[in-house]
């Protein structure tokens, strides 16, 4: 009966949703996997799991309302730390998912982060999902993978500062034309839109760094539910919130 009503009332929200105000790019940082878990009496691992086959979902909602880039922060560089028993199976369920996600034939999937910084198995999967995704015509999917929002904005200006070396730029003279457009240009997101949305699940509400150069002018949600219990009513929720604002950009 639950479920019966969910429905009803998500096709309600839905039916009231004007397509012309959905978000073009949604950031989605996928919280609450082990709290999940827990509180259902489950395992870290079963909690990311969950998580992985929720993401599916949440890309058929985003193609059903519109929307053309989904970022989702699978794994942060703080994430890195955990101890080996938890990010072993976690990297191996990431994988997975992306591996999902390259196979499907809808999405085209592009890595951010610091691959650098990865296993060199995790490395080669994310490198097949881009190259084996790059014909797609879909919603561009970029996996936040070994992703830090300071890890990136320093990784732009050493890309900046590498690639100006090689032209001969000198500092007085690259110093005399750095600008927000530049950076940008090395950012591991250049040539796409900055996020419209960003959600949250799980109830935190910070951004923990994330696409911290890039959501200074997005929109946030929090979400109070964890990630694998997140539904299609929650995200069309937060739809209907982010077009009844009025986007000042910083006016």
């Amino acid at each position: 009966m639950r479920d019966l009503v969910y429905g009803l009332y998500a096709r309600r929200v839905e039916g009231r949703l004007d397509h012309a105000q959905v978000p073009k790019h949604i950031g989605v940082i996928l919280d609450g996997n082990r709290r999940w878990a827990r509180a259902a009496g489950g395992t870290a691992e079963q909690g990311h799991k969950a998580g992985a086959s929720k993401i599916q979902e949440l890309l058929g909602w985003c193609s059903e309302t519109d929307v053309e880039v989904v970022t989702l922060w699978l794994l942060s560089t703080d994430n890195l730390d955990r101890p080996e028993d938890e990010l072993g199976p976690l990297l191996s369920i990431i994988e997975g998912a992306v591996r999902d996600l390259a196979t499907d034939g809808r999405w085209r999937v592009h890595h951010v982060g610091n691959r650098d910084l990865l296993p060199s198995r995790t490395q080669t999967v994310l490198k097949e999902a881009e190259r084996d995704t790059e014909h797609i015509d879909g919603i561009l999917v970029n996996v936040a993978v070994g992703y830090g929002g300071r890890q990136e904005i320093a990784d732009a200006v050493r890309s900046l500062l590498l690639d100006h070396a090689t032209k001969g730029t000198s500092f007085e003279e690259l110093a005399e034309v750095v600008d927000i457009d530049l950076i940008s240009e090395h950012l591991y997101t250049r040539g796409q839109p900055d996020p419209d949305l960003v959600i949250r699940t799980s109830g935190e509400q910070r951004l923990s760094g994330f696409m911290l150069w890039q959501s200074a002018h997005s929109e946030y949600y929090f979400c109070e539910v964890f990630w694998p219990a997140f539904r299609k009513v929650d995200f069309l929720r937060a739809l209907r919130d982010y077009a009844a604002r009025h986007r000042r950009y910083g006016y």
